[in-house]
């Protein structure tokens, strides 16, 4: 059994899928597709522009999205059944990428939700006053205990739930900065702030997922052809009704992954493939379940490589 993953955003990489686009025809269509859905140059900017403005959050997740759609439409060019994957799951904003993949959402609809929620996520905080952090070397409930401890006129919340040593932690920059001290002195192998411009799921994120709740119901989620397992609840979910629903959930809730990754394992995924940009995601799988053989598709050997295993 093998299962789909969707990268996040801090993936987002100069020249990402130009290699694609040059030998597919279908991997061009997708940029091509997604500029014309955001009246905007995007791959231009994707392939030659500066990564400071890539890294924009309005910018990164709908080139991230388009990158992984294309690395899936350049497989599927090539013969391979997305409906024969077992699962699939995106972190964060590559649950959008997933559900477009699998037939949920149009490729303009995502573009444009993906827009909208990167200039909602980004406005929902005014720029210095929240902060992200990594915390290795600790559990998701010992940073959350830490977490809890924090003044309650601050937010400060375990956000991601990346792998058995690696949380993330989100909310008001001072109660981060106080979170990454206490972590350390808890026995964090590492805390350190994170160079993001808005503190991510975690509730000062509210304002964005009440623009998502209102963007997301003016468009039709179809029932997915695989099933998503879905970041908030760390579990399957086919009900494109439903999905609308965790996807506002997500963005002030947490990115369960290990979770994730373990639900699937015990469902008998022993395969799964990193689709797009980075390596982050089978970095966090070798770590939560070794058994697991972990594959990237990010280039055409990629995907030639791919297909041969999964055909």
């Amino acid at each position: 059994m093998h299962a789909f993953l969707f990268p996040g955003q801090g993936a987002q990489a100069i020249g990402m899928g130009k290699d694609l686009a040059e030998n597919f025809l279908v991997a061009k269509n997708v940029f091509e597709e997604v500029n014309d859905a955001l009246n905007q140059d995007l791959s231009a900017l994707i392939w030659d522009g500066d990564i400071e403005t890539l890294t924009l959050t309005e910018n990164a997740q709908p080139a991230l999205m388009a990158t992984s759609i294309a690395a899936i439409k350049s497989l599927e060019s090539e013969g391979i059944d997305f409906g024969q994957a077992s699962y699939i799951a995106g972190h964060s904003l590559g649950e959008y990428s997933a559900l477009c993949a699998a037939g949920s959402l149009s490729l303009m609809d995502t573009a444009k939700l993906l827009r909208t929620r990167g200039k909602a996520m980004q406005d929902a905080v005014p720029f210095g006053v929240g902060a992200m952090a990594a915390i290795l070397g600790l559990d998701f409930e010992t940073v959350s205990q830490l977490t809890n401890s924090i003044a309650n006129d601050q937010v400060c919340q375990a956000a991601n739930d990346n792998d058995p040593g690696q949380v993330v932690i989100s909310g008001h920059k001072n109660a981060v900065e106080e979170t990454i001290e206490l972590a350390k002195d808890a026995g964090a192998k590492r805390a350190i702030l994170l160079p993001v411009s808005a503190p991510f799921h975690c509730s000062l994120m509210q304002p964005a997922a009440d623009n998502m709740a209102k963007a997301l119901s003016e468009i039709i989620l179809k029932d997915p052809i695989v099933p998503l397992v879905a970041n908030v609840k760390a579990n399957k979910e086919v009900n494109g009704e439903t999905i609308k629903d965790l996807l506002v959930e997500q963005v002030t809730g947490s990115v369960r992954w290990r979770e994730s990754i373990e639900f699937m394992s015990s469902e008998g995924v022993s395969e799964v493939y990193e689709i797009g940009a980075g390596k982050a995601l089978s970095g966090m799988v070798r770590r939560i379940d070794r058994e697991i053989n972990v594959n990237q598709v990010f280039d055409t050997s990629s995907v030639r490589a791919a297909v041969l295993k999964l055909k």
